[in-house]
């Protein structure tokens, strides 16, 4: 019957399963949703029990209710980077604290940015304290939950709480813990003993591996509620961007991969630590790579949001009748900044903003501007990193937004770059599954089950369009960035709701 590898990967919004075989042959798939919690305004949460083991559990049920050979190993990935409390056995003690999208810490952040100095912050750590750091959480919840801190043993993540839960090892993976600012040592690649103690005193912190290990192996009670077999192999995940990275082959300096989904990321491979107060420097998958990124705090959340509102049922009809309106909606220009903004702006208090609305607009120019907005945003993101002295190579997309064809075409257009789209793209999940091959030797560390499906080429006769609502884009944050601020201190002071 031959081997089969598992790959499980824990979104915002959704968990997602893979069952493959060595050559990348897809057996099966299954998806589980889930939706994050936000209980006052900058807080989004999710429940590590249901929504993330809870995911694990059951995605590995119904893939292995029947297997079609040896589980020969299995992998999980996960947004981060969040912070999980949990006691010595793994029992968390309050809901996850998601990735940048959650802005609760932006006072921890500034009083640690001005104790520990900016720049040695961005020196060591690869990037200023924002709502995306794991530090500045652990701090939030030091302060403000005594209680729970005091009986807080560790933290962890999505991708390293279903290792935990799978073999009972505590670990975090390079990537992982190089967005855990100002507690990780980029170019040392280890734990910042001395910043640790000042942020998270008492913590114990994970040992570190790199993502591709084989850190345990399944348990019998791991087992008993997943059907993976007692003994298999468990191999460190990562963040999701870098496992479906690693999974379309974007692993040269220059390759560069636009991950659409419930936020945008941007993730480029470099040849060497490239810091931008804008950006992230990260570690990659590998022993020693790099990488640089970016992300908006909301995109495909944006297109939902508005589907929403305007009370379709159906994303299709809303695609369909925005490829029917002109490139640049009319003369509509919109800011995405509906959950505060992560990268370049690094603004919390970012707020959307619709610019150029008429009584002659509908929910076609509205739906279509959304989508322009995310573009606007990957262009913003791509001259940073240029910028930042590492211009971007070869674009991959991936993603469930690259599906239907019109979100990626619109960003073609207005970045004028072209973007390679691969055959495969059911996501991170297809990535651990690569990893979990490859950490059993069934698969050559250099391989890729990549194959590009087709290309979309940008159309020039639309670039002076774009172009101008751009020039637009990028003077209205500066324009508007005092308005937002009073405004989003304003949502804060209302009363909090369930």
């Amino acid at each position: 019957m031959g081997d089969v590898l598992l790959g499980i990967d824990i979104g915002t919004s959704s968990a997602k399963a893979v069952l493959t075989r060595p050559d990348g042959e897809i057996l099966a798939t299954a998806v589980r949703e889930h939706r994050p919690t936000m209980p006052r305004p900058g807080w989004v949460e999710h429940d590590p029990e249901r929504d993330w083991w809870g995911a694990v559990a059951e995605l590995s049920r119904r893939l292995l209710a029947d297997p079609p050979g040896r589980v020969a190993a299995v992998c999980v990935s996960g947004i981060g980077p969040c912070v999980l409390a949990t006691d010595d056995r793994y029992r968390p003690l309050r809901p996850a604290i998601l990735y940048g999208v959650d802005t609760r810490a932006t006072a921890e952040a500034a009083e640690l940015t001005a104790l520990l100095g900016e720049e040695r912050v961005v020196a060591v750590g690869g990037a200023p304290l924002t709502s995306q750091a794991a530090g500045p959480k652990l701090y939030w919840l030091r302060r403000h939950e005594p209680r729970t801190w005091a009986a807080t043993r560790r933290f962890l993540m999505a991708s390293s709480f279903s290792v935990a839960r799978l073999t009972g090892e505590y670990v975090l993976d390079h990537h992982s813990a190089s967005q855990c600012q100002p507690l990780y040592d980029l170019r040392g690649q280890r734990w910042h003993g001395e910043w640790a103690d000042r942020v998270a005193p008492g913590l114990d912190l994970p040992r570190l591996v790199w993502p591709g290990e084989v850190v345990g192996r399944s348990t019998a009670a791991a087992a008993a509620e997943t059907g993976v077999p007692a003994g298999t192999p468990v191999v460190a995940g990562t963040v999701d961007a870098w496992a479906e990275a690693h999974s379309v082959g974007v692993r040269r300096p220059g390759d560069t991969m636009l991950m659409y989904g419930t936020t945008m990321f941007v993730l480029q491979v470099t040849d060497r630590i490239v810091t931008h107060r804008g950006l992230w420097a990260t570690r990659g998958i590998t022993p020693g790579s790099a990488c640089l990124a970016g992300g908006t705090a909301a995109a495909g959340a944006v297109t939902d949001w508005l589907r929403r509102i305007v009370g379709e049922e159906r994303f299709e009809i809303l695609v369909a009748e925005a490829a029917e309106t002109a490139p640049g909606a009319d003369g509509l220009v919109m800011l995405p900044y509906l959950a505060g903004e992560r990268t370049p702006l690094f603004d919390p208090d970012a707020r959307g903003v619709l610019l150029g609305l008429t009584l002659r607009h509908t929910r076609a120019h509205l739906y279509r501007a959304a989508l322009e907005a995310t573009g606007h945003a990957v262009r913003h993101h791509l001259e940073t990193f240029a910028a930042a002295g590492a211009p971007p190579g070869r674009l991959v997309a991936v993603g469930g937004g690259t599906r239907g064809g019109l979100w990626a075409q619109v960003v073609s257009d207005i970045t004028g770059q072209p973007q390679e789209a691969t055959t495969t793209s059911i996501g991170a999940c297809y990535g651990d599954a690569l990893l979990a091959a490859q950490a059993v030797g069934l698969v050559d560390p250099a391989d890729t089950w990549a194959r590009t499906g087709h290309v979309v080429s940008p159309r020039p006769e639309v670039r002076p369009v774009y172009d101008e609502a751009h020039a637009v884009y990028r003077a209205a944050y500066p324009a508007n960035r005092e308005l937002m601020h009073r405004l989003a201190e304003a949502q804060r002071a209302a009363p909090a709701t369930a």
